[in-house]
């Protein structure tokens, strides 16, 4: 490939559904839940290999970025309004700084295994090929109904046109998504920043795009509503490819995925002693106890416990939406 490689870094989430590991001031992308190392810095260094590293986040986290990826460019999103905003900026900035390149759009806090950097280097490969948006599938382990979908199109020798986009589906239609060979969208995309800008011109994000031109971000973040870069560009683009992944990934969402990582009768991540407790999800940075209880999830960090039902690990969004409301999160 003739041009840099460069690793974009998305790191302007919370993960609210970790509370209370997760909180405004610390979120998800800061912590070391799989490791001694936070999911910010195992993911800078998983992108190790390429020329150049930057990291997108929200103002009031650039010094945690500092810390956790002292190596790495930092951008500042003017404003938070999700995935499109924020890779519309970022690609116009790097465009700025370092010319023609290919962009390698990677999520702060996920988990991955195996070999990332074939899987990545053939992506961007891809995107300079086609001159399109490229995304990355993740062969379903499970028929999970809390991602996204890919449906494969036509077949160019190992990488696929995207036939369709489908939302987060039913536990059926799930299953009929794995019986056919779809891919999880992971939000692991590759493209030249003139390519990707300009399908944002051909979407709801073309305010941001003339202003950025202009030299007015913040005129153009008051111009338009938060979107996920799927829905503004990805679902839109006659010109999207995916290219398998060859890695084992999870998005660590809420604690009961971390179930799929536990090899015995409780999954603990901390201190903790159990008896006659079988099925639960212990975090901390304390000692927590359990006696006599299963299938829960018990969570405490600083001066909070979260205590909630495996199966309805996905509420404790309703937590967070409470405790803002109350400024406590």
């Amino acid at each position: 490939m003739d041009r840099p490689l460069v690793a974009l870094i998305m790191a302007g989430g919370t993960g609210t559904r970790l509370y209370p590991a997760s909180r405004s001031d610390r979120p998800k992308q800061f912590l070391p839940l799989l490791g001694d190392d936070s999911l910010l810095s195992q993911t800078v260094s998983r992108a190790g290999f390429a020329d150049e590293i930057f990291v997108c986040t929200a103002e009031e986290h650039a010094n945690l970025v500092r810390k956790h990826a002292p190596e790495a460019g930092i951008l500042i999103e003017p404003e938070p309004k999700d995935t499109g905003p924020a890779l519309v900026y970022a690609a116009h900035r790097i465009r700025e700084q370092v010319g023609d390149c290919v962009l390698l759009c990677l999520p702060s806090d996920h988990h991955i295994t195996g070999d990332f950097e074939t899987t990545a280097r053939r992506a961007a490969s891809v995107a300079v090929e086609t001159e399109g948006v490229v995304t990355v599938g993740i062969e379903p382990t499970r028929p999970a109904t809390g991602y996204g979908y890919i449906e494969p199109g036509n077949d160019h020798d190992g990488y696929f046109d995207v036939a369709q986009f489908r939302e987060k589906p039913d536990e059926s239609t799930a299953n009929r998504f794995v019986d056919d060979g779809f891919y999880w969208n992971a939000g692991l995309f590759a493209w030249t920043p003139d390519t990707f800008l300009q399908a944002a011109r051909d979407s709801p994000l073309e305010p941001l795009v003339t202003a950025l031109e202009d030299g007015n971000p913040a005129g153009g973040f008051d111009r338009i509503e938060s979107t996920s870069v799927d829905y503004a560009v990805m679902e839109r683009t006659d010109e999207a490819y995916v290219v398998p992944a060859g890695f084992e990934w999870d998005d660590l969402g809420s604690w009961d995925a971390f179930d799929r990582f536990g090899d015995g009768d409780n999954v603990v991540l901390g201190d903790a002693l159990t008896i006659d407790a079988t099925g639960n999800v212990v975090a901390g940075d304390k000692h927590v106890s359990l006696v006599g209880v299963d299938d829960l999830v018990v969570a405490a960090y600083d001066d909070r416990v979260l205590v909630v039902p495996k199966s309805d690990a996905q509420r404790v969004r309703e937590v967070v939406a409470k405790l803002r409301e109350e400024d406590r999160f």
